[in-house]
């Protein structure tokens, strides 16, 4: 009886060995607030509607921009403020350019070009799901616009000496009024983006990002070749639409 009870107690105490010996599954992560700083590269790609610009610029025998998107580079930062657990606070900026050309049977030469850029001040709230991966909601509050430069050209091969010539006889003011001229139309907008990002830290110092955004712009205010108000501006001609975007990032997670 006794070398039963014996190994009844051994057997118990070896369970109970086991099982504080054992860590929990899945592992538990830690509830403490997310602490650091970080910077980095982050390009996009936003879907444009050139639908509006695309009336305007092919009745006046251009060529249609194209309304696949544009391609943005740019760049951002930002840090964990500590007043309120997991939010954090930085700044991001990008822009990108399309074009288009056409030239007519009489040779002369068009050219649309289409650049869109915003930049501001970002605030994020961080939700961690597992170790290393965490999923980011916030939005970007600042400005930024579209600029709209059309160049018409005569057409041809341009060469150096034909160039000098042209400065030294006074023909630049000839060819200025008559057969190359470019106006840039510049729309300046409000804007705010409010975005989603899956993020995951691949070292303590390197993470990168993929998320969605959606860039509105509101309240324009257009000028021509930064001198004069345009007025008559369509408002469906914007920089606005969708956005997916990536990111590298170096710093602290």
């Amino acid at each position: 009886c006794v070398l039963m009870m014996l190994v009844v107690c051994l057997t118990s105490t070896f369970a109970v060995a086991q099982q504080e010996e054992e860590p929990p599954i899945p592992p538990k992560r830690s509830k403490a607030a997310k602490v650091g700083a970080f910077g980095g590269f982050t390009p996009g790609w936003l879907f444009v509607d050139v639908k509006p610009i695309n009336e305007f610029l092919q009745p006046a025998k251009g060529a249609a921009l194209k309304d696949n998107g544009v391609f943005l580079w740019g760049g951002g930062g930002a840090a964990y403020i500590m007043l309120v657990p997991n939010l954090r606070v930085g700044g991001a900026g990008m822009s990108g350019a399309i074009k288009s050309t056409s030239l007519d049977a009489s040779g002369i030469r068009r050219d649309a070009e289409l650049n869109v850029g915003f930049g501001g001040v970002t605030f994020e709230y961080v939700v961690p799901i597992v170790e290393r991966l965490d999923v980011a909601f916030g939005t970007m509050i600042g400005g930024g616009g579209i600029d709209i430069t059309l160049r018409q050209d005569v057409g041809g091969s341009k060469t150096w000496g034909q160039e000098w010539n042209n400065f030294g006889s006074g023909n630049y003011q000839v060819l200025g009024q008559v057969n190359n001229v470019k106006r840039t139309m510049s729309g300046a907008f409000f804007v705010w983006m409010p975005s989603v990002n899956v993020e995951y830290a691949i070292l303590g110092w390197v993470g990168v990002r993929l998320g969605a955004s959606y860039v509105g712009m509101a309240s324009p205010s257009w000028t021509i070749d930064d001198n004069n108000e345009l007025l008559g501006v369509p408002s469906k001609v914007t920089g606005k639409g969708f956005m997916v975007n990536a990111g590298v990032f170096v710093g602290t997670f």
